[in-house]
């Protein structure tokens, strides 16, 4: 029977622990480990922790004295880890049933696979739900394999890996390393792409996990900034890209395909914040987007946002309202 050890950080997440471990525990056709990592929270996540670790063998629990921040916990989490695969889960978000055997199943069954991951449904805080399927309808109930290129090209400049899904092959994650400290808000993005280049990426069909979107999940919020949160993604691809220079023959290939991708992301963006009265950012986001890749320059995003600056707000609402769509 395959061996996963579940990292489960938490902080000020004791109303949903329980469910968060149990939906591990609840787990068929694998042996789990879970150790639950509390970074000090003030609320009474300990006291749930120490609970849950006494009535299940296969739960251990460490308490921080103090706050040491979600890089560090992870990064201790991935030392503690040594069973065959390894996943990182939040303490907000649970499993879907059968999501660790689907993925143990496709990571076994694809020699040099370094991890897998699926679709997710999003819930948000008023009870509203919506799926994340990164592939849409293209993949729906089905389960692909990637290259390295492939991945980075399904991508499209953006983190497509719904974390809680994401069941790592631990040997791939101790290549790898931790997380990096410079990398507060684009850390999983950067991991993702570090472990596609240790090996091919699996992709499961299924709703794998589910994960809280509320007002203290960072990554939520975050992205909400339309500058910081592109060059937080440039800054995971420089990261990528600096790491894998020497291993990666198609190293060239790679770096035109992200830099290009984000750079219409970036274009998409100076849109968007133009069409909000934001210029100056628009201003800085279209500079960007020049420097990530100066063909941008020749593209739809690039002429859609030149669009927009020659016609105005107005008549940007009017010429989107008379074609009843979206940018």
């Amino acid at each position: 029977m395959t061996t996963v050890d579940v990292v489960i950080p938490c902080y000020c997440y004791g109303r949903f622990l329980k469910e968060c471990v149990e939906s591990v525990t609840s787990q068929d056709d694998v042996d789990v480990r879970v150790l639950i990592i509390d970074d000090a929270s003030p609320d009474n996540s300990a006291q749930i922790a120490k609970e849950l670790a006494r009535q299940d063998k296969r739960v251990e629990f460490r308490q921080h004295r103090t706050n040491q921040g979600h890089i560090e916990t992870y990064n201790e989490g991935i030392a503690w880890a040594r069973s065959d695969l390894f996943l990182l889960l939040s303490a907000d978000d649970y499993l879907a049933p059968g999501a660790l055997s689907r993925a143990a199943r496709l990571i076994a069954a694809t020699p040099g696979m370094s991890f897998a991951f699926g679709n997710a449904i999003l819930i948000y805080d008023d009870g509203s739900r919506v799926a994340r399927e990164p592939f849409g309808d293209a993949l729906r109930d089905r389960t692909a394999v990637l290259s390295c290129i492939d991945f980075v090209k399904a991508m499209k400049g953006r983190n497509i890996v719904p974390t809680p899904t994401a069941v790592v092959k631990t040997a791939a994650q101790k290549s790898v390393g931790g997380y990096s400290h410079n990398l507060p808000h684009a850390g999983d993005m950067a991991m993702w792409l570090n472990l596609a280049a240790e090996g091919s990426v699996g992709f499961i069909g299924s709703a794998q996990a589910i994960y809280r979107m509320h007002s203290r999940n960072m990554s939520h919020t975050y992205s909400s900034a339309r500058l910081p949160d592109i060059e937080q993604r440039y800054a995971a691809i420089a990261h990528f890209l600096a790491r894998n220079a020497s291993s990666q023959h198609h190293i060239d290939r790679l770096a035109e395909i992200l830099l290009r991708d984000l750079a219409g992301n970036a274009s998409a963006q100076a849109g968007a914040a133009f069409d909000e009265g934001e210029r100056e950012i628009s201003r800085k986001l279209s500079e960007l987007a020049k420097e990530l890749y100066p063909g941008i320059c020749y593209s739809a995003p690039w002429f859609r946002l030149q669009l927009h600056k020659a016609i105005g707000q107005q008549g940007w609402r009017l010429l989107r309202a008379a074609f009843g769509g979206d940018r």
